[in-house]
């Protein structure tokens, strides 16, 4: 059993309240107050708050909050604390912050990022080369699932980490577009070596199918972490935690304050 040497504790419900409920709502929108002065200039590259550099992308909500460091420290001193070599998975990557994070890690031995959809991917790829990061991050243009073969994502280019397959089909939906889908017999060919794996999970609702698809995965005893997203509306927390403990998770933190919050879980 591989143990990643530094977990954070999990924040008492007051402290979580605070940071999650009043810091982070605070730190969103002055976000968007600071990005409704700047220029829309798609050529442009910014440093973000995370220290990692990115393409400006000023219009898209999600890139406001990785400009600005709205998602809080909590995973990117995780990635930064880590002393022993590991590999690092994003899925749902978008443009690739906890990616480039992981990378600048020098106990990072590489890190492979998944991201479908077609624009977003773009930005990915042109961030990982903005960083000098091209021989260490591997990105793939497609999302993981239990098979393989291709879908409708629902899209919206006014906040990209929205896309979701959970909703592509209802009227509400921005934009659509046809993505495609790796099983995780095709995921399995790419995580490579033997080194513990962290995972990040990121997917708007089908949560519990990749954690599934990495409970099948021949590399499952590689798994030392995996942190995700959960939102209450759509996602099935107890279950996504019982098929972890199934596999040999025994911690569970969870970072956050209501419906939306986010889990580690560690072996």
């Amino acid at each position: 059993m591989t143990v990643m040497p530094y977990s954070p504790p999990a924040p008492s419900p007051l402290a979580a309240f605070l940071d999650y409920g009043v810091k982070k709502t605070l730190h969103k929108w002055s976000a968007r107050l600071a990005s409704s002065f700047q220029q829309s200039d798609e050529k442009g590259v910014v440093t973000s708050r995370y220290g990692v550099k990115m393409r400006a992308n000023w219009p898209d909500r999600t890139f406001q909050y990785c400009r600005y460091a709205t998602y809080g420290r909590v995973l990117s001193d995780y990635l930064a604390r880590q002393d022993i070599p590991f590999t690092f998975a994003d899925i749902g990557a978008n443009q690739g912050l906890y990616s480039l994070l992981a990378a600048q890690n020098p106990h990072c031995a590489s890190a492979i990022a998944f991201e479908p959809v077609a624009a977003t991917f773009a930005l990915l790829s042109d961030n990982i080369a903005l960083n000098g990061l091209s021989e260490k991050i591997q990105p793939i243009h497609a999302a993981v699932s239990l098979q393989s073969g291709t879908a409708t994502i629902a899209t919206d280019a006014a906040h990209s980490g929205t896309a979701s397959l959970r909703d592509s089909g209802e009227a509400g939906a921005a934009g659509t577009e046809e993505i495609r889908i790796l099983g995780i017999a095709e995921v399995d060919n790419m995580l490579t070596g033997t080194l513990p794996l962290v995972i990040k999970i990121d997917v708007e609702g089908h949560e519990e199918t990749v954690v599934e698809a990495l409970v099948a995965s021949a590399h499952l005893g590689r798994i030392a972490a995996i942190f995700y997203e959960i939102d209450s509306r759509w996602t099935d927390a107890a279950a996504i935690e019982a098929h972890l403990r199934a596999a040999g998770f025994t911690r569970f933190a969870r970072f956050g304050f209501g419906r939306h919050y986010d889990v580690l879980a560690e072996r």
